[in-house]
């Protein structure tokens, strides 16, 4: 896979600061020169330290990354809501685990990816989670087709500018219209799985909106919150959420109550915004809501 961009300046510039500047990283000049790439300008061989004058075109040819045998093809058909020679963006459904783990090593989401792309007959069979969802949250989950959109759209969410909603619902009322969570999360001494708010923990934030309000006559209080992610810890919405003592409805990790016959947490990936640089211009994804989590819209 190759791409390829034009130079327009009137002062000479380096190779390497112009490619850097397009999102190739140190670690990609180094996989470029040791397993097969190249760096062309004007479709010749250069090095990086070569100057570069206005109109030239620099390429560069990415090697093809080949399947990796630990990764074993899940045939089960994906609900692909969009995908490109760069992209894939799927809708997960609660219950599969976005990346193998010692829990699930054979169906997991980046499993079902492989078997897709062995089915289409991809060139690079390696699949690049760029956003990931805990197993029983289900939605939007974005991943990159090679190493340099996975490269690209990982500098975006280091710099917090990938745009991620979630529909959640907390127990119990809400009663500010709007809320920023701003606590560092951590993982739990002595637990592989379980995170807290927590003083050395990493800067998490969590902003959310009160859409609506449920009492049933004092019987399952709980409040539907439309949730910007600011950060991406693990369980991070779970983990605010249950911090300022309301755990989403399904939650048991988080002693969330189980209620209305739910078998996770009330919480959906919605939408994404990112900037495709291969575009030059943002892309946009929606899903609505799963089977489950419908019956919750309209308890009165």
């Amino acid at each position: 896979m190759q791409f390829t961009w034009t130079y327009t300046g009137s002062e000479a510039r380096k190779v390497r600061t112009f490619l850097q500047k397009h999102g190739v990283s140190h670690r990609m000049f180094s996989q470029m020169k040791h397993n097969g790439g190249a760096i062309l300008v004007n479709e010749k061989p250069v090095y990086t330290s070569d100057y570069l004058k206005d109109g030239d075109k620099v390429t560069i040819v990415m090697p093809v990354e080949e399947s990796n045998d630990l990764v074993v093809p899940d045939y089960k058909p994906l609900n692909i809501i969009f995908e490109n020679e760069h992209w894939l963006v799927v809708d997960k459904p609660y219950g599969v685990t976005t990346v193998p783990g010692h829990a699930d090593r054979l169906h997991t989401l980046v499993n079902q990816v492989k078997g897709h792309l062995e089915q289409i007959e991809a060139q690079d069979l390696v699949p690049h989670v760029v956003t990931r969802l805990d197993r029983d949250t289900s939605g939007i989950v974005l991943l990159a087709k090679h190493r340099f959109a996975h490269a690209v759209l990982d500098q975006q969410l280091q710099d917090h500018t990938v745009e991620k909603f979630y529909l959640a619902y907390p127990s119990g009322i809400i009663s500010d219209d709007h809320g920023d969570i701003n606590a560092p999360i951590g993982r739990v001494e002595g637990d592989f799985i379980k995170r807290e708010v927590r003083e050395d923990g990493k800067p998490s934030r969590t902003e959310y909106w009160v859409e609506r309000c449920y009492d049933e006559n004092g019987q399952h209080p709980m409040t539907r919150v439309k949730v910007q992610l600011h950060t991406g810890r693990t369980h991070q919405i779970r983990v605010h959420f249950a911090n300022i003592g309301h755990p989403l409805v399904g939650d048991d990790l988080y002693n969330g109550p189980l209620w209305y016959g739910l078998q996770r947490q009330a919480l959906h990936a919605y939408h994404m915004k990112f900037y495709d640089p291969f575009i030059e211009d943002f892309r946009e994804f929606n899903t609505k809501l799963p089977e489950d989590l419908k019956t919750l819209r309209d308890i009165d």
